[in-house]
């Protein structure tokens, strides 16, 4: 199974090769930030194009072009500068092995392993890039989707799948990782991010946190209201939209007039749009809205412009609503092979690199399958509990009717009827 993409590996122009409002605008005014010394602390400036009122072109971030070539840009370079040739491969390697357990576990859900599964594919460079951004002691709230911020939180990738199986109600501590439970309920999360967030405000924590949401979720009330009271009180908040176009089958032009990272404008905070196939890009802007949060200058609202590659989920059927060659423009600015031919450009890696990724691919692919297959059934009882703290008669007459219903399934004892 390849790890890298469908796409072949042959550097080729992109269709369009520039990211927009409809995937194919300039990549305009690359923006950033400055940043300066007060005393013991440091506050950054935010890019005049964050504030920026609108204009015909959306201005959009972008440091690694499709064809790999590094894009100088002086307000976010600072952000990346100290990123070593290392650490490029190790992006390389957090999206590729994040691609290989998400191409797993839709194979497990098509033989049957998992009730359901939610893909990132596409999106590994907007969710490696703003994962590797943050501290240990940064907060994540996620949706269902963000399987390669769980990769760099330090979840293991098998405990993700125990809810899609059904044998647990999440399968990890958030307070190990930072990283709270996927919440299903779209847009949610923005609001437990934006109380977390005051909290820590009023705490005087050093730390930042961070709610990653969709471009569907974005019409969602709750997001509103989050962005309202993470304004009014200057909470230490990103807002991370990954805008991969369609929320579900419904395109981003039928829920919005306006870019989504404009939005910010109306609520008082700047606003940044991010080419979301570009982890140095990703890297660079969600660093510096997180040192906004934690420099005390509140929320930041970050639109990585990207592009769901598979199905909303495995029971989405996309080939109902979009066409093979709005995949097919997108596929040329596939984020695993940009870094690739960045590096093979820089001369950072040799086929060696690539050949043991490989393989470590491959065998994290057996891991995860193997662990899948072996999670214990649930206690078939265990819903019956924790419902009342003193218990309630209806349960224990739906208990006991469960009870009689599970033992029809016994075996008949031999010589019975």
């Amino acid at each position: 199974m390849t790890v890298e993409s469908t796409a072949a590996r042959k550097p080729r122009r992109s269709a369009g090769g520039k990211a927009g409002a409809t995937g194919t605008e300039t990549a305009a005014e690359a923006t950033g930030t400055a940043t300066k010394a007060t005393g013991a602390r440091r506050t950054t400036r935010t890019p005049r194009a964050a504030v920026r009122k609108s204009t015909a072109e959306p201005q959009l971030v972008q440091l690694l072009t499709p064809e790999g070539e590094r894009v100088a840009n002086a307000e976010y370079d600072p952000y990346v500068a100290d990123v070593t040739p290392e650490e490029l491969r190790g992006l390389y390697r957090d999206m590729v092995l994040t691609r290989r357990f998400d191409a797993e576990a839709t194979s497990l859900q098509r033989q049957g392993e998992l009730g359901l599964w939610a893909s990132l594919l596409g999106q590994e460079a907007a969710q490696i890039g703003s994962g590797r951004a943050l501290r240990d002691d940064d907060y994540v709230f996620p949706t269902y989707r963000e399987h390669g911020v769980a990769w760099c939180r330090g979840v293991d990738p098998a405990n993700l799948l125990g809810m899609f199986r059904g044998v647990n109600n999440g399968g990890w501590d958030p307070n190990g990782n930072n990283f709270h439970l996927y919440t299903i309920v779209i847009g949610s999360q923005t609001l437990h991010a934006t109380g977390y967030a005051m909290g820590v405000a009023k705490d005087g924590a050093d730390s930042a946190v961070i709610a990653y949401f969709g471009d569907g979720a974005s019409s969602q009330g709750d997001v509103a209201e989050s962005f309202t009271f993470s304004a009014v009180y200057n909470a230490p908040v990103v807002f991370f939209c990954q805008n991969n176009q369609w929320a579900i089958s419904e395109p981003t032009e039928k829920q919005t007039r306006v870019p989504l990272y404009q939005r910010a404008q109306g609520y008082g905070f700047p606003g940044v749009r991010v080419d979301g196939n570009d982890v140095l890009g990703c890297l660079a802007v969600t660093k510096w809205a997180l040192e906004r949060a934690r420099n005390g200058e509140g929320p930041t609202l970050v639109e990585a412009y990207t592009y769901r590659m598979g199905a909303h989920t495995t029971s989405d059927d996309p080939t109902r609503y979009r066409h093979d060659d709005e995949r097919a423009a997108w596929e040329a600015k596939d984020p695993i092979l940009r870094l690739r031919r960045h590096l093979e450009a820089a001369n950072h890696t040799d086929e060696g690199f690539f050949a043991e990724l490989e393989a470590e691919s491959e065998a994290l692919g057996r891991r995860v399958r193997e662990a899948v297959r072996s999670m214990p059934d649930p206690d078939h009882f265990a819903i019956f509990e924790n419902v009342y703290a003193d218990g309630h008669a209806l349960v224990d007459e739906e208990r006991a009717q469960f009870a009689a219903y599970q033992a029809s399934f016994t075996d008949a004892p031999e010589g019975g009827n």
